[in-house]
């Protein structure tokens, strides 16, 4: 076991190389955000839609766009208004008068980084549009179905659901979502910094580091990562404790309406391996489990009426099933 890890370790030593080219041309644009870019670097490695969330201006489209800015790959923002239709999205069929066919026209969906900026901002249906994409990697316009291009990666961003003029997302598309992200402000040191580079001179520019075919390696070296069999009965016990928190002495229940899906033990898994590959290992620890813990599960576990007058969160029930899951 101790060779084979050895033989991991070496495969992600040579394959995680491009990682601090990517943060080097990332930080050329983005100041601070350290916890963002990060993420979406584990969405990337671990083939997983991210979700952000956060007041305007906090860099949250500057991020994604400069992201795709240092991958050679065909890069589509979509902006999702009230009046937006799932054609806007997906495509349509195009009636040809002359010959009476009707031709595919693809939407900007077909590409591999998709921004959908302020996702949130659009009407259900819209967003339901997104689903069949999301989990299948396909699209259907009339009676033909597309495979997407391979890496194909959904970063949505949203404002918060108080703000005017939103929509809040589907349960079912929520789930899809490997991470969701809370952007906070940036410090007051971040904050001058920002002033400073963005009130000189022309905005900074990256570089074009990786194709798309090391992307897809990556990945591979990332779901080769060895998790051990405690690490795996962590992840299953974390997931377990928001459903039944009470099999394990943590007394939630009543602030539960819905626990997280399985889906979550695949993502808890997969984001850690993703997060061990990025520090450079080539097996998992239960603080890689621990680090993307929350943004793997603050929008799977749904709070109960109860929870909600006592001003209680999904974050809080979170950080108590970690506080109080015995770590192996």
């Amino acid at each position: 076991m101790n060779q084979d890890i050895k033989a991991i370790q070496e495969k992600v030593e040579k394959e995680s190389i491009f990682v601090q080219q990517l943060l080097s041309e990332i930080e050329k644009v983005i100041v601070g955000q350290k916890y963002l870019v990060e993420r979406l670097l584990i969405g990337l490695l671990a083939d997983g839609h991210i979700l952000i969330e956060g007041v305007p201006g906090l860099a949250k489209t500057l991020s994604v766009k400069t992201l795709s800015d240092t991958i050679q790959t065909k890069f589509q923002r979509i902006q999702f208004t009230p009046d937006l239709l799932p054609a806007d999205l997906i495509g349509t069929l195009v009636y040809n008068p002359q010959n009476g066919d009707f031709t595919t026209k693809k939407g900007p969906i077909f590409a591999n980084l998709i921004l959908a900026d302020e996702i949130n901002r659009a009407p259900a249906k819209v967003q339901s549009a997104l689903l069949e994409a999301m989990q299948e990697r396909q699209v259907t316009i009339g009676e033909n179905t597309f495979k997407l291009d391979q890496p194909f990666l959904v970063l949505a961003t949203q404002n918060p659901i108080e703000q005017e003029g939103t929509y809040p997302l589907p349960e079912a598309q929520v789930d899809r979502f490997m991470l969701k992200l809370s952007l906070t402000y940036p410090d007051r040191k971040e904050e001058f910094e920002i002033m400073e580079r963005y009130t000189v001179g022309d905005a900074p520019r990256v570089d074009k580091v990786i194709s798309p075919k090391d992307i897809v390696k990556a990945r591979q070296v990332v779901k080769e990562i060895y998790v051990d069999e405690k690490v795996k009965q962590y992840i299953v016990d974390i997931v377990y404790a928001t459903r039944r928190p009470d099999d394990y002495g943590i007394k939630v229940k009543d602030l539960i309406a819905y626990g997280a899906s399985p889906r979550a033990s695949i993502y808890l898994n997969l984001a850690g391996k993703a997060h061990a590959f990025l520090k450079g290992r080539g097996y998992v620890t239960p603080e890689d489990i621990k680090s993307i813990g929350m943004d793997v599960l603050r929008h799977r576990i749904i709070v109960s009426y109860e929870a909600e007058a006592e001003e209680i969160t999904s974050e809080d029930i979170v950080r108590r099933v970690f506080d109080e899951i015995e770590v192996p």
